[in-house]
């Protein structure tokens, strides 16, 4: 019977706030703990925080450094300094006291030297590289931008002498106004002297 009862009274729903136990503040604005709710909702993108920011060197200045770098390592210079010191190194762990010597035989540190040079040398010169290709690619769309120009320049040029030329054959020239005068004469001089033989007592 207390369960029918149950089932015919209508339920009551309380607040939100009252049944998830928070308070409800005045105003009706909304509480610390309901926007951190709100901010962990599924359907909004989250922005995700690094957990540890890396160095951010100014890359303008990092990358002359690298093309510094490459070109220095691409000198004879720097050859004859790193064979006259792979040198000193070798002589200087063979023939010195055993107490003075920093790297015996079989010289495992100047091998982790040079691996180490080596490990950062390539990254520098790859860096240098795509600087490089950086500035062909923009010369070369320099230049195709300055090649479209001058094809413009040249057809605009060739259509100018084209209509010249037109032009010019069609304005009379020297010779054949000479020619047309002397036409011109040879009629007038028909023409008196047709006149004088049909009136001979003028």
């Amino acid at each position: 019977m207390a369960v029918d009862r149950q089932l015919r009274e209508p339920r009551i729903r309380e607040p939100r706030e009252r049944r998830e136990g928070r308070p409800r503040e005045s105003g009706g604005q909304r509480t610390p703990e309901r926007d951190d709710r709100r901010r962990g909702r599924l359907d909004q993108p989250q922005r995700r925080r690094p957990r540890m920011t890396l160095p951010n060197p100014d890359s303008e200045a990092f990358g002359r450094l690298s093309e510094r770098i490459a070109r220095f390592l691409g000198t004879g210079r720097f050859l004859v300094w790193m064979t006259v010191l792979i040198l000193l190194w070798v002589v200087w762990n063979i023939a010195a006291p055993a107490s003075w010597r920093f790297d015996e035989y079989p010289f495992i540190f100047l091998t982790l030297v040079l691996s180490l040079q080596a490990s950062y040398a390539a990254p520098l010169i790859l860096l240098a590289q795509n600087r490089q290709d950086d500035r062909d690619k923009v010369n070369m769309e320099q230049d195709r931008a300055r090649a479209d120009r001058t094809v413009a320049d040249t057809e605009y040029l060739t259509r100018e002498v084209a209509s010249l030329r037109q032009g010019l054959g069609e304005v009379a020239t020297r010779d054949f106004l000479r020619s047309e005068l002397q036409v011109l004469l040879k009629e007038l001089d028909n023409r008196s002297a047709a006149a004088v033989d049909e009136d001979p007592a003028a």
